[in-house]
């Protein structure tokens, strides 16, 4: 039995929308569902297949639940939306507010309060279509060419050459109106969870493909997750105290995962911070926080008990 003291008894977990991520989302609600009602909680599952703010206050209205645990990806879940409408429902919920995490999901909104923050981040430029690119001078390749507002690495690609780069951005444009290409930081790629606002074991990820896409996440069994990751320990804690910074500067709540690649030349770089990280069996918040002695179960309960309304 867990010593996690309790605020909450009765929890709704809110799951699915209209995002390119809902089938993730909904692999991720029902494991915390399972994993709440293992500790002895009144749980029911939200699922949600509009994202129309009256449809969702009635159908979590009528749940009556003391906090919301939300496991959306992406979308509505993720850009602020729901926490805005959980906050007039004046019900707690997991996880940052809906200004950081707007922000956090912007990537070149993070990318400014990044470099505002004196954090290091690779280059990049913001383009929304195709012809806008020819305006602007860019030529760093290898780069990285994605959707401004996705997750899950939906419409990433990676590029090298300019030839690439119509084709990259069209592919970006069709899952957002805006597309980001920044430079590709050549090294280890790593995350870092946040739990209780402090860092967790860096982990890396191998991915067995090209790089860490949507299948390699999900899918690919042959990716491989190193925790803690085979680096030295003045270079864990250098990743450790950056991700809690990028974590602090977009003012984002209780626990989030940050992407990091660490150069060849031992420098670790922020791609991006995930306000709301997947819980699956592949999720990497899950095997960190597992490394730091918190199985799964604790996990949730742990998120769930930080729970508040107004951030």
């Amino acid at each position: 039995m867990s010593n996690i003291k309790r605020k909450f008894n009765n929890v709704s977990v809110l799951m699915g929308g209209e995002s390119e991520e809902r089938d993730i989302s909904l692999i991720s609600g029902k494991a915390v569902l399972g994993s709440l009602k293992k500790r002895g909680y009144e749980v029911t599952s939200c699922i949600l297949d509009s994202i129309d703010k009256n449809t969702i206050m009635e159908k979590i209205s009528k749940l009556k639940p003391e906090a919301v645990f939300i496991a959306m990806h992406g979308g509505a879940g993720e850009d602020g939306r729901i926490q805005r409408i959980l906050e007039e429902l004046k019900i707690p919920y997991t996880g940052s507010g809906p200004k950081a995490s707007l922000d956090a999901m912007n990537k070149v909104r993070s990318k400014e309060i990044f470099i505002e923050n004196g954090i290091l981040t690779a280059d990049y430029i913001a383009v929304d279509n195709v012809e806008n690119k020819l305006l602007i001078n860019f030529d760093n390749f290898p780069c990285v060419v994605k959707p401004v507002s996705q997750g899950s690495s939906v419409g990433l690609s990676i590029i090298r050459s300019k030839n690439e780069l119509d084709d990259a951005i069209k592919e970006a444009l069709k899952h957002d109106v805006q597309v980001m290409i920044a430079s590709y930081i050549s090294g280890k790629e790593v995350t870092v969870g946040m739990l209780d606002d402090e860092p967790l074991p860096v982990l890396e990820i191998v991915p067995h493909r090209d790089f860490y896409d949507f299948q390699a996440k999900y899918d690919d069994e042959l990716t491989k997750y190193v925790v803690p990751a085979e680096i030295e320990d003045e270079l864990s804690k250098k990743t450790q105290a950056m991700a809690k910074k990028a974590h602090n500067a977009l003012g984002c709540d209780y626990f989030s995962r940050v992407d990091l690649r660490i150069s060849t030349d031992n420098k670790p770089y922020i791609l991006e911070v995930n306000t709301i990280p997947g819980l699956t069996s592949h999720s990497l918040l899950p095997k960190a926080a597992l490394e730091a002695g918190y199985d799964f179960c604790d996990l949730c309960e742990k998120i769930l008990n930080s729970s508040g309304i107004m951030k």
